[in-house]
């Protein structure tokens, strides 16, 4: 017969489920940092002054492009235009081959309805240009027949003159899929505005 020693028998203490829990939670809190650490350990944080201040605009060339704005006009008023186009009292006129006498007369007296308009205020002649150019083959893939185009009267422009407004006529005048053109009148934008016709999508 064994008698015991009157010691209770020691068994190892096992982990608790949520030491072991909270023993995997540090562990992968660990390895999340080190991939962290890792992805953007080269990104620096903003300071407050840099995320507060606000974005530079770039230098103000205007006076720079108005000038090669003024100097392309004079060049192309020096070539000369394709058909000649006229402003006068009643403002820009345009005549092309093609154009019926009741076609002209209802173009002068503003009795086409207009379909789009585009306004050029606020371009440099050559951002003008390029979004003339763009809208008038839009309206022509659309079937329009007349269009406004808005170019301001050039009343702020410098001792030289308007810009964009004589520019648009000579670029109008030289399309092929321009008939005719007319300052608006009074209610549709008065001589800031010129409405064309153009031929018929074929």
């Amino acid at each position: 017969m064994v008698f015991g020693t009157g010691r209770a028998e020691r068994r190892p203490k096992s982990l608790s489920y949520r030491t072991m829990s909270a023993d995997r939670t540090t562990q992968d809190d660990k390895d999340m940092r080190a991939l962290l650490d890792a992805a953007y350990g080269d990104v620096q944080p903003l300071n407050r002054t840099a995320r507060e201040r606000p974005v530079q605009a770039p230098p103000d060339d205007t006076p720079r492009q108005r000038a090669l704005d003024e100097q392309a006009v004079l060049r192309e008023s020096l070539e000369g235009d394709p058909e000649a186009h006229e402003e006068s009292a009643e403002g820009l006129l345009y005549r092309a081959s093609g154009l019926s006498d009741s076609d002209f007369r209802k173009l002068r007296r503003g009795a086409f309805s207009i379909q789009d308009s585009i306004d050029l205020h606020g371009f440099n002649r050559e951002q003008a240009r390029h979004a003339l150019h763009a809208f008038l083959a839009q309206a022509m893939n659309r079937g329009h027949r007349c269009i406004k185009v808005i170019h301001g009267k050039g009343l702020r422009s410098s001792a030289a003159g308007p810009v964009i407004k004589p520019s648009v006529a000579r670029w109008l005048a030289r399309r092929n899929d321009v008939l005719g053109y007319a300052s608006a009148k009074p209610q549709e934008g008065g001589s800031g505005a010129t409405i064309v016709l153009l031929r018929k999508a074929r």
